[in-house]
């Protein structure tokens, strides 16, 4: 195994990450063998992912961050694809997981590896339990343990080999100071009577279901100022957001990386006939004026496109008792939220209230059949939520 240090100093490292003890690259299976004897003698590791969203189309985990009570394991799914024995920890329920908004994490690495999850502890999960205002990772650092991170480095390209410096320092801080961070939050959960309700809340958590998610060619509408132009400018608009996307596939490349929404709005008011007036960038023009003024002089003679139609259910009209009783019961859980100093959702989702509301239960058998509330919620708000439902 690379002891990072070897590759960090000075300039690599920041102050918090040279009080550490080093950090370790995990890059060639001797070396994953070699951590995973280390994983399966501890009780609970704490993990993070990096990917490479921002630069590729295709985008994936590159780097897996395993932090241990006394060490750091920095895991290179590029150089050590075969991760098995890894997913057999992580679906271990002997092995506590220690995450930090674990649910982009948990997601991709269902995707990319096929892994299971149980007995699953998310920092960021009870940090809004307790009513914590700060709970992003950096906020949380710094409060309890005066670290520092540099959260530009998250921007930069994962997919990229060798991994610099400084993605190396930060990547290691992002998962060090999970474990104590967890025992801290636990101490403060069992203190306020909250532990039940976290333990509930993140058993959800192993329960989350990667789903792609499908090009949309209709997609466009979404663009900000896309619904002020005129019939025409739309079809432009259109067919740009076509082209985008296939030369963002072409290239593996994310689509804001080909151009702009901003751009694609402007071509489509302006309809340039020529390279010079297309007000791009010299790259842009270089590489995909000719393609873009050929896309804009076919548009020109397409139909417009009409607006997606809007979801409807049943009749197309919402059903006034449904409606009132979602009203209601979201201005129960505003006032409950407000009594415990949490965020909303940290009572119920709408979705959840939503449920209840189009069921109508009215006895706790009922409103327990629905499978929307655990026990610990069911016993905390069933009876009011019963009577916000008989009002």
């Amino acid at each position: 195994m690379t002891e990072t240090n070897e590759h960090l100093q000075p300039d690599g490292q920041t102050g918090d990450e040279r009080r550490l003890p080093p950090a370790v690259l995990v890059d060639s299976r001797a070396s994953f063998n070699e951590m995973m004897a280390a994983l399966r003698q501890e009780p609970a590791l704490a993990l993070d992912t990096e990917s490479d969203s921002l630069y590729r189309y295709f985008y994936r985990v590159c780097l897996i961050q395993i932090s241990l009570p006394d060490i750091d394991y920095l895991v290179d799914p590029l150089r050590v694809p075969d991760l098995e024995p890894l997913g057999a920890l992580l679906a271990d329920p002997a092995h506590e997981k220690v995450f930090h908004a674990a649910e982009n994490d948990i997601l991709m690495l269902k995707r990319d590896f096929g892994f299971s999850f149980a007995n699953l502890f998310d920092t960021m999960v009870a940090a809004r339990i307790l009513g914590w205002r700060q709970v992003s990772l950096a906020a949380l650092l710094e409060k309890h343990f005066g670290v520092t991170l540099d959260k530009r480095t998250q921007l930069t390209d994962w997919g990229q080999r060798p991994l610099s410096k400084a993605q190396l320092s930060y990547a290691r801080l992002d998962s060090h100071y999970l474990l104590p961070l967890r025992d801290l939050l636990a101490v403060e959960l069992k203190r306020r009577g909250r532990w039940r309700e976290a333990q509930e809340s993140l058993a959800s958590l192993v329960e989350v279901t990667y789903v792609e998610k499908p090009f949309d060619p209709d997609g466009f509408w979404r663009i900000k100022g896309a619904r002020d132009l005129r019939p025409a400018e739309l079809a432009v608009l259109r067919e740009l957001y076509l082209w985008r996307d296939s030369q963002a596939r072409a290239a593996n490349r994310p689509p804001f990386k080909i151009i702009g929404d901003d751009s694609l709005l402007r071509l489509s008011q302006r309809q340039p006939r020529h390279l010079n007036d297309l007000r791009l960038s010299e790259r842009q023009v270089d590489h995909y004026g000719d393609s873009l003024l050929a896309v804009i002089r076919r548009a020109q003679d397409a139909p417009p496109p009409q607006p997606p139609a809007r979801p409807r259910g049943g009749n197309g009209r919402p059903d006034p008792n449904v409606t009132a009783a979602y009203d209601r019961l979201r201005t129960w859980r505003a006032n409950r939220a407000a009594e415990r100093g949490v965020e909303a959702d940290v009572v119920l989702t709408n979705d959840a209230l939503m449920g209840i509301a189009r069921a109508a239960p009215t006895t706790l058998e009922e409103l327990a059949g629905l499978g929307i509330l655990g026990p610990w919620k069911l016993e905390e708000y069933g009876a009011e939520l019963l009577d916000v439902l008989a009002t």
